[in-house]
């Protein structure tokens, strides 16, 4: 009377584990999709390209400017004390209306240039006063931030004045398995506004996109995707581990039941 409903039982507890099985296969070859890079044909001819673009100054900026010549004397007076390489520890801060003062030039307008044009502007100014002139220029202030589904979130300052969306992510220990690949947020500001683009990590023609050169202060956010789990998620998934293993101790004892009941 009972083997008929026990093996009923059996069978639906069977059929469940297989169907259990089936979606957690399912899963994982989602979830392995989910964390590739730069998934296709990445031999694009636009993709062989390496254009990198100069940056531009913006407001905010702090410059290292350090000037040089054959007179050394006169270099002096250009270098002031205490400001030696570009204003030393101060540097020299572009303002709200795009300027700088520097010694004895007095205010430059300095916002939209890239470091190449303002050098170039200085060795033509600085020529009036010294014998073959040469400026450096350096930026002592380009960072940029990442904040979101990565290993180690955070301001990362760049001495090389150049970074890719990818060296950043390099740098931040990658994303973790629930950093969502497919839709990276870029904040940044431009001439006064801000702007949001987005980048996929997964698309072959990321090397064209205008935002996989980062610019300085640029942030990164990168967001969870669906497999994170929320505190009511891990419960779900808790209940179901425990319902799992009491219809798992059923079915063990239904077939013990129907061996010494046979």
């Amino acid at each position: 009377m009972l083997q008929l409903p026990v093996s009923r039982f059996i069978q639906a507890c069977i059929f469940m584990v297989v169907v259990m099985f089936m979606g957690s296969c399912a899963s994982a070859k989602k979830a392995r999709e989910e964390l590739k890079y730069l998934d296709g044909n990445l031999n694009i001819p636009d993709n062989l390209k390496v254009a990198v673009k100069e940056v531009i100054i913006q407001k905010g900026d702090l410059l290292s400017i350090a000037v040089y010549s054959d007179n050394l004397e006169a270099t002096t007076m250009f270098n002031p004390q205490g400001a030696k390489a570009g204003g030393g520890v101060s540097g020299y801060l572009v303002d709200q209306q795009g300027n700088i003062r520097f010694p004895n030039l007095g205010e430059l307008h300095v916002e939209g240039l890239t470091k190449q044009q303002l050098i170039q502007m200085m060795d033509e100014k600085l020529k009036t006063y010294l014998t073959n002139p040469f400026t450096e220029v350096r930026f002592m202030n380009f960072h940029v931030n990442i904040l979101g589904e990565v290993n180690k979130p955070g301001p990362y300052s760049i001495p090389e004045e150049k970074l890719t969306i990818l060296e950043l992510v390099g740098l931040a220990g990658d994303l973790t398995i629930y950093g969502r690949r497919d839709n990276l947020i870029v904040v940044r500001e431009k001439e006064g506004k801000r702007e949001f683009g987005q980048i996929n990590l997964k698309d072959p023609k990321i090397f064209q996109s205008p935002y996989f050169n980062l610019q300085q202060n640029d942030v990164v956010m990168v967001q969870a995707n669906e497999r994170k789990q929320t505190g009511s998620d891990q419960q779900m998934y808790r209940n179901l581990t425990i319902l799992s293993a009491v219809a798992s101790i059923i079915s063990i004892g239904a077939i013990v039941y129907n061996i010494f009941n046979n």
